[in-house]
């Protein structure tokens, strides 16, 4: 793609980079088929090659951000399946980043969006505010039908839609009571909504890996990755998110030596291995955010270089969910069934594994109409499998579609701390 930028404009770093990601897509539009907004809606606008004509315009011309341009853009999940489709290694990621940035600096949204936005940056990322706003939706849940038919209010509708009906249960054992001898040291990112609503997934984690002979780290100041904010454009709170993070990991990097840090939230993985990118113009933490995002690994990606050994096969059938911030953003796809298929259990892969299931962050609470769709297309495809229990690697895929089915769907960990001495996931029993 041809580009007419001025050396003034290519001065500021990150107009010089979405520079040469805009260079390199030559309009093929392989990445249409395999974007859930366009497979939906129809619309090229609503396509990444047409999102990205919309994102040249706007910085080329050195324009705020405008109402066509802030719907198509809003419209995008960041599933990036646009990016493992290209044949041109086009850097969607950190292009739509720029875009939404560039946004929440020029463009004034209308008042109710405003607030939505602000109440979900305010709450999400802080555990003890989200308990609080969990249960406060818990009683406010007979306003939905209400708020949903107030379009500017639909995203308030969606939020208690999503919000489990009880409070989640903290384990009351984490950790096996007999630890066998250390063999690695690892973090595991604790996260913001992911404890809130299912605990069990963190605690199955360090039941797994103790059994292992793993030992795992409580870092002081850690919080949440960051993802949430990043994806809505609110670049200077993401950061300071990450700096804390970085901050509070090099403590135990530089204290007693670092294997991992492991992730069960695919979504925040994501974004921890582009701490070394997102930091990389600050002097203080350029060096220690590419130390960081190098040790960051999801779950199943440490678990894979352990020696598992292979279990008799059990009669349980997984369908299992690849969440697009592994597949595409991570390009993790096959270990996790691998992982399953060696403790014992039969995996299915269900019809288009590569679209959205409509998560996506907060994508579920801002664009509910579209995310609706993409969860009942998921749902078709998960059950047509005839699965016993559907896995995931990230909280917002098994919200999303526990909201839509009444198969029982687990984190992948738990059914392997399951399978290999630990107790049976609750979401299982009965």
């Amino acid at each position: 793609m041809q580009t007419s930028f001025t050396l003034e404009q290519l001065s500021d770093p990150h107009v010089a980079e979405s520079e040469k990601i805009l260079r390199r897509c030559v309009h093929c539009g392989f990445c249409t088929a395999t974007c859930p907004t366009y497979v939906t809606l129809g619309n090229e606008l609503d396509s990444p090659r047409g999102r990205i004509y919309l994102i040249k315009d706007m910085l080329e011309n050195d324009r705020p951000a405008d109402r066509e341009v802030v719907t198509h853009i809003d419209r995008c999940l960041s599933c990036l399946a646009c990016t493992t489709t290209c044949p041109s290694g086009v850097d969607y990621m950190h292009l739509i980043d720029h875009a939404r940035v560039h946004i929440e600096q020029t463009y004034k949204r209308p008042l109710a969006d405003r607030m939505i936005r602000g109440l979900l940056a305010a709450i999400l990322p802080y555990p003890g505010r989200f308990r609080a706003a969990l249960a406060l939706a818990r009683i406010s849940r007979p306003l939905a039908p209400l708020l949903r038919r107030i379009k500017p209010l639909a995203p308030l509708a969606a939020m208690l839609d999503l919000a489990p009906r009880r409070a989640a249960k903290r384990p009351a054992e984490t950790v096996p009571a007999a630890l066998p001898p250390t063999s690695g040291r690892v973090i595991l990112l604790e996260g913001c909504a992911q404890p809130t609503l299912d605990p069990g997934i963190n605690a199955a984690t360090v039941r797994l890996l103790t059994r292992l002979g793993i030992a795992v780290a409580t870092p002081r100041g850690e919080g949440c990755c960051g993802a949430l904010v990043h994806q809505m454009g609110r670049e200077p709170q993401a950061l300071d998110f990450a700096r804390r993070n970085i901050d509070a990991w090099m403590r135990e990097v530089d204290e007693g030596g670092l294997d991992a840090i492991l992730i069960t939230a695919s979504g925040c993985g994501t974004t921890i291995k582009d701490y070394g990118h997102m930091l990389r113009l600050d002097p203080l933490y350029a060096e220690k955010a590419a130390t960081i995002s190098a040790l960051a690994k999801d779950i199943t990606e440490y678990l894979s270089t352990l020696d598992l050994r292979a279990l008799p096969k059990r009669d349980l059938v997984v369908a299992y969910h690849s969440a697009c911030s592994l597949q595409h953003g991570q390009k993790i796809t096959a270990l996790p069934k691998l992982l399953l298929k060696t403790a014992g259990f039969t995996v299915r892969d269900p019809a288009e594994g590569h679209l959205c299931c409509g998560s996506a962050g907060t994508y579920n609470i801002l664009q509910p109409e579209i995310s609706a769709t993409l969860k009942q297309r998921k749902v078709k495809a998960i059950e047509a499998t005839k699965p016993d229990v559907i896995a995931a690697g990230n909280i917002g895929c098994l919200t999303q579609i526990a909201s839509g089915t009444a198969i029982p769907i687990v984190h992948t960990v738990e059914l392997l701390d399951w399978a290999y001495g630990g107790p049976k996931p609750a979401k299982l029993h009965g």
